[in-house]
Formats: C-alpha cells, structure tokens, sequence
C-alpha cells in the first residue's frame, strides 16, 4: 500500500466505527512475516540501479524495512522498544555455494561449535560451512505514521561488538522502585534510537548502529507498554516465527 493510499485512509474511522480490526480475529504472529530492519550497505541492491530490488532514493547508511520497503534517514535514526533478545550461530555455506538462507541455525551450547576453527568473525566447520555468531533483537519499531510494529534486528561481526554494550546500557538503567531503591525496568519499557555511522577498519568501511537511549516508557505509554509486554510474551513461548533472512549474505559487506 502507498503512502499515498495510506495517507487517504487516515480519516475513515468514523466510517468503520466498531468494525476496526474486523476479519484479522484467526490471524497470529506466526501468519504475519516478520520484517527484518537493517541498514543499507554500498552492495545493497536497493541501492544498486538496474537491479530488480533497486529502490529510487535509496543510499547506504539509510535504514530498510524488508517487508514495508520502507526508508528511513539513517542519520536521524529510528525509534525501537527491544521486546526479547536471544543470540544462535547460523551455518551458513559460501557465497554461491548454496541457497541464500542458512543450512541450519545453532544455539550457543551447541556441540557443532566446538568442532569450528575461528576464522576473523566466522567459524568454519569441518564440512566447509561457516558460522555467524548472530545477536537478534525482537523489537517494536516506530513507523512513519507515528505507530509501533513487530520487527528484527541482527547484529554480528563488527557489529556484535555494538550488541555488547547495547546490552550493558539496558541492564545499567535503573528507576525508583517506589521503596527507596532502584530497579532495572523490563526491557521493553525503555525506547531508544538506532541510527547510522560509517565504521572504517584496516580491511575497509561499512555502516553501522549507533544506540542511544530516547526514553523510558511512562504511564501515559500504557497502550504502547503492553502492546510490547505482549509481543515479547509471543517471542519467549515461541509464537513468533522468522524465515530464513535470504538477503543477509548478499546484502552483508561488511569487512571481516
């Protein structure tokens, strides 16, 4: 749907009255794809002209929803609630060797991850595959129209290290427990801003996060908070699914 379209259709709730929402009652997570958000890089090919995923006015470092196509100015930022964070080891096959979605996902106490040797960030097995340690943020994403919407972040290589002190900043943020002390707040009551800088090595330059903390969520984010609560529920019981993100070796250029 066009912003455009969007844009018409802000007016018409006086039309549809009880009837909003109507029709989705049988619809979960688990039918919905969820989008994954990443930043633009030089080899992206909605930055490439000529190419069929090529889209007008879009420049590495902007920041790209995969399923809304939407563009955000990578220097501004975007406003993200983390709702649930866990962190696996895909195993992915060389570029052009195989199919551009991973040969299989592993969790950190895999026993396959022993039997790596550590090559810069990856770590090849003995099959010839490679593994990724991979950070994923399951979050709520401020669209353009002012609301908020399920979405997912992969860190990794350089950017694992953003991941850690990312990390750090939530568990340091502390608020009144209304007993004389403090408290850390869940992760989903904090809002912050990702945005976009040129990161340079010996190997090269790419575009990376940049996490600033916006807000904690108050009393008059209610709606807003358990929309969250919810959504990082779903993750943690397992009701979110994601497909294989077929584009993260193509788009991925990233200097190991």
């Amino acid at each position: 749907m066009s912003n455009e379209v969007m844009k018409k259709d802000t007016g018409s709730i006086a039309l549809f009255g009880d009837d909003a929402a109507k029709g989705f009652e049988n619809m979960t997570q688990e039918d919905m794809a969820l989008p994954f958000v990443r930043i633009l890089g030089q080899l992206s090919p909605q930055v490439t002209e000529g190419d069929a995923k090529y889209i007008e006015g879009a420049k590495p470092g902007m920041i790209y929803n995969t399923v809304t196509s939407e563009l955000y100015d990578g220097k501004k930022g975007i406003k993200i609630i983390p709702c649930y964070y866990k962190k696996d080891y895909p195993e992915w096959s060389d570029r052009g060797d195989g199919p551009g979605a991973p040969v299989a996902v592993h969790l950190p106490n895999s026993p396959v991850i022993t039997t790596g040797k550590r090559d810069g960030s990856k770590i090849r097995l003995p099959n010839g595959n490679y593994l990724e340690e991979t950070a994923s943020y399951y979050v709520m994403i401020e669209t353009k129209t002012g609301g908020y919407t399920p979405a997912l972040i992969t860190m990794k290589s350089t950017q694992l290290n953003v991941s850690k002190k990312w990390n750090s900043m939530m568990k340091t943020i502390q608020i009144a427990d209304g007993k004389g002390g403090f408290a850390i707040p869940p992760m989903h009551g904090v809002v912050y801003n990702l945005a976009s800088t040129l990161q340079k090595n010996d190997k090269g330059s790419w575009y990376g996060w940049v996490v600033t903390q916006d807000r904690i969520l108050g009393q008059e984010d209610k709606s807003l908070y358990l929309s969250a609560k919810d959504f990082s529920g779903n993750v943690s019981k397992g009701n979110v699914q994601t497909k294989a993100d077929v584009e993260e070796k193509v788009q991925d250029s990233t200097p190991y």
